[in-house]
């Protein structure tokens, strides 16, 4: 598993600090240069920091050698390099550091956390898979000034375990799904992410493991790394998690917590059957394992002519004594509400109340009202959305059947996204290939440790179909030129440094 992890730790940071540092006129070398040079006076890279090797920066960032070479010798030019035989390349001891701006580094969802503060600016983006809000949004806004405003002006505003009549919708809305539920049993939180934020912090204190489905989504994995988690990854198939290899993790590792997302995976769209989630369901009984049910992408249905059925959540299938929590949002509505929640027991609920006091002393209850009013109309908004979704997925999907037809990917049962194999190429090197034609790729290997899915990639399709067609044109141009250039571009000619 060490070994796996590392993976992660072997320049990919880096990467992710550099952004997107091909942009703009210039010779490679000097840009790679100047981004390093911003990282380091961002407080991004510190003093002492250890830098890749030339040859291992070449391979990340898909130029030559020489590229690398050229761009470390202009930093020792400017002081900000230390080059020792025997202990590498490393930032300056003597270089600045002023105090960080906000700039993201850490983990491999860096990049992703770094787009949503900078804004997509000219490339179009892939770390992001999230719908557009829809128009019940706004007339739920308006009923909730007509006639709620006036009792949540009386409320003092700090409902650290969320709005009761939102954790009442909540409830109800998993009673109807064959999980029975009391208010009690939900504290809302501020999105998905949050929810797993909590969780973590109270699950995953010591030498504490978690078990993962291979793939999953990047910001999740660094959440439980960053409580101090060992990961230990558990493959897919088209039912969903391996119930063999995780009978073997369970048995071998003892995790203190089996993360899945049964409903709709993020990212390979997967819906764990019916079948599946009754024998994980008694694994996770059989070896004691709590269990984190991420079900965000729940109502992001596919509605082609049969559209699957949805079982009950995975947590309905666990015996009396189990232990289990189901984190969901409403991201199938809009993501912007930032409304997520966490349903399980009460216990477990008032620990994680005392971390989200800590945090943000509760949510904002206007969102939660508006959330509230929108669940009745979950079923129709749900419907609506499938239909715009199964139009949008099988557009991208022709898109890439005409200009990469190399490409294949298993269409999804559910969620917003394909989950894309490139033939035999790291999707690490494509990754750069494609930055430099203006669309910004989350590789394979930010989701699998294993390096089973090194040679994937995950394209949201829920853009409009101006943006998709863009899209695959210019990552249609970035694989014409890998396959007729490689990951390089020519060495830069002879040059004097001044």
């Amino acid at each position: 598993m060490a070994r796996e992890l590392d993976r992660f730790s072997r320049g990919g940071e880096l990467v992710a600090v550099l952004g997107d540092w091909t942009a703009g006129d210039g010779p490679l070398y000097r840009k790679l240069a100047d981004a390093v040079a911003h990282a380091v006076d961002e407080g991004a890279l510190a003093a002492g920091r250890r830098l890749p090797s030339e040859r291992e920066l070449a391979k990340l960032l898909a130029v030559s050698r020489a590229t690398v070479v050229a761009a470390y010798e202009e930093l020792e030019v400017r002081e900000l390099l230390e080059r020792k035989q025997g202990s590498g390349t490393r930032i300056s001891a003597a270089a600045r550091a002023v105090p960080a701006d906000g700039r993201v580094s850490g983990g491999r969802a860096a990049a992703t956390f770094q787009r949503l503060i900078d804004g997509p600016g000219s490339v179009i983006s892939l770390a992001c898979a999230a719908d557009a809000g829809v128009p019940e949004v706004a007339e739920a806004l308006e009923e909730v000034a007509r006639y709620d405003l006036p009792s949540l002006l009386g409320d003092p505003g700090y409902q650290v375990r969320g709005l009761p009549a939102l954790r009442e919708a909540v409830s109800e809305y998993y009673t109807g799904q064959g999980l029975p539920t009391a208010p009690d049993e939900v504290m809302i939180t501020t999105g998905a992410h949050q929810a797993l934020v909590l969780l973590s912090e109270v699950y995953l204190r010591g030498a504490a493991t978690v078990a993962v489905e291979a793939p999953s989504w990047q910001p999740c994995l660094d959440v439980f790394r960053d409580a101090g988690a060992g990961v230990v990854p558990v493959p897919l198939d088209d039912e969903g998690i391996d119930e063999r290899r995780l009978a073997a993790v369970l048995a071998e590792h003892r995790p203190s917590v089996l993360y899945v997302m049964p409903t709709f995976h993020n990212p390979a769209g997967v819906l764990m059957s019916d079948r599946r989630r009754r024998r994980v369901a008694e694994l996770a009984a059989r070896y004691d394992v709590a269990v984190i049910e991420d079900n965000a992408y729940a109502g992001c249905i596919l509605a082609r002519e049969n559209p699957p059925e949805i079982p009950a959540p995975l947590s309905a299938y666990l015996p009396a004594g189990a232990e289990s929590v189901v984190v969901e949002s409403l991201k199938a509505v809009w993501g912007g509400l930032r409304i997520g929640w966490i349903r399980g027991p009460r216990g477990l609920l008032q620990r994680c109340a005392r971390r989200k006091a800590l945090a943000d002393l509760g949510g904002p209850l206007i969102e939660q009202a508006v959330a509230a009013r929108l669940f009745p109309r979950l079923p129709e908004i749900v419907k609506t959305g499938s239909i715009e979704r199964a139009e949008r997925c099988d557009h991208a999907e022709r898109l890439l059947a005409e200009h990469l037809p190399g490409w294949t990917w298993r269409t999804p049962d559910g969620g917003s996204s394909l989950w894309l194999a490139l033939p035999e190429r790291d999707a690490d090197v494509f990754a750069q290939i494609a930055l430099r034609h203006g669309v910004e790729v989350i590789p394979g290997s930010t989701m699998d440790p294993t390096g089973a899915h090194d040679n994937y990639l995950r394209l949201p399709f829920m853009q409009e179909p101006e943006v998709l067609d863009e899209l695959v044109r210019r990552l249609a141009d970035a694989w014409g030129d890998l396959m007729r250039h490689g990951p390089g571009e020519e060495e830069p000619r002879a040059r004097t440094i001044v």
